[in-house]
């Protein structure tokens, strides 16, 4: 039985715009290809692909991962199972970093996953000087292929935090961070798109403040006077984050809202 492309629409569980995704993405089609030529009979192996694809998705499977690209701040980034997937939140705090950046400025990008912050700072302030660097190999190689593609000059680096040998005595004037701040007994960590997603790059595994505290009690090492520590986090955690800051003597210490209004960034300078 042959099956054509608007019967394998007809015919799928998914949403319409999912479903067309993944017959652009299996088939190599373009959208106007798909409307022009609906009638199309597809390949008996393609239509197999795009059932196991499918019912990955109605098991939950995000369409990122399903796919292995995810858009950000205008450009398609590749994802694994690896890395986090980008989260159009992340982009004010990318642009937060560029706001605070003297011309020629350094950066380091701490826990980088995918790089989309790091990547996209070296491109959009190309006059910047930016480290990234990630304790998990397999997202440092993600990492560094989306640099390679996007043409971004990045120089990433293995370890945990701050131990990184090549950045030890390194100063820096923006140090920014997306770290694991989900608390370890959030319900929603077994929901959604999360479950899929690399537990340590979403939970410390204790109350999701203690990359908070470990970035910014040794802050001063590495960052340059009046300089800036910014990080994300959850919306309920700014008045904890802006105590940690405070308390490990970074000053003007603030948080910002993200488009839906709700507490996103906080940061601090260095005195």
């Amino acid at each position: 039985m042959t099956t054509s492309i608007a019967q394998w629409l007809q015919a799928s569980s998914l949403p319409k715009l999912e479903a067309r995704m993944l017959l652009q993405f299996v088939g190599g089609f373009s959208r106007a290809h798909l409307v022009a030529h609906d009638d199309e009979v597809l390949p008996e192996m393609m239509v197999w692909q795009l059932n196991d694809m499918q019912q990955a998705r109605l098991d939950g499977v995000p369409m990122a991962y399903l796919l292995g690209e995810r858009e950000f701040y205008g450009r398609v980034f590749q994802v694994s199972p690896d890395v986090l997937i980008p989260r159009p939140e992340t982009e004010l705090l990318a642009e937060t970093v560029w706001q605070h950046l003297p011309h020629g400025g350094r950066v380091w990008d701490i826990g980088t996953g995918s790089g989309i912050i790091a990547i996209t700072t070296a491109l959009e302030r190309p006059d910047s000087v930016v480290h990234a660097s990630d304790i998990s190999a397999p997202a440092l190689g993600i990492a560094k292929n989306n640099a390679g593609r996007l043409g971004a000059n990045v120089s990433f680096h293995l370890g945990s935090w701050y131990d990184v040998e090549p950045l030890q005595d390194a100063l820096v004037d923006v140090l920014v961070s997306n770290p694991p701040y989900i608390h370890k007994d959030d319900a929603h960590l077994s929901q959604g798109d999360l479950r899929f997603e690399p537990p340590q790059a979403l939970t410390d595994f204790d109350d999701g403040l203690s990359a908070y505290k470990a970035l910014a009690q040794n802050h001063a090492q590495h960052i340059k006077p009046q300089g800036y520590l910014m990080v994300e986090h959850g919306f309920e955690q700014a008045c904890d984050i802006q105590k940690i800051f405070t308390d490990a003597g970074l000053i003007h210490v603030r948080t910002i809202q993200d488009y839906a209004g709700l507490d996103r960034i906080t940061l601090g300078q260095k005195a």
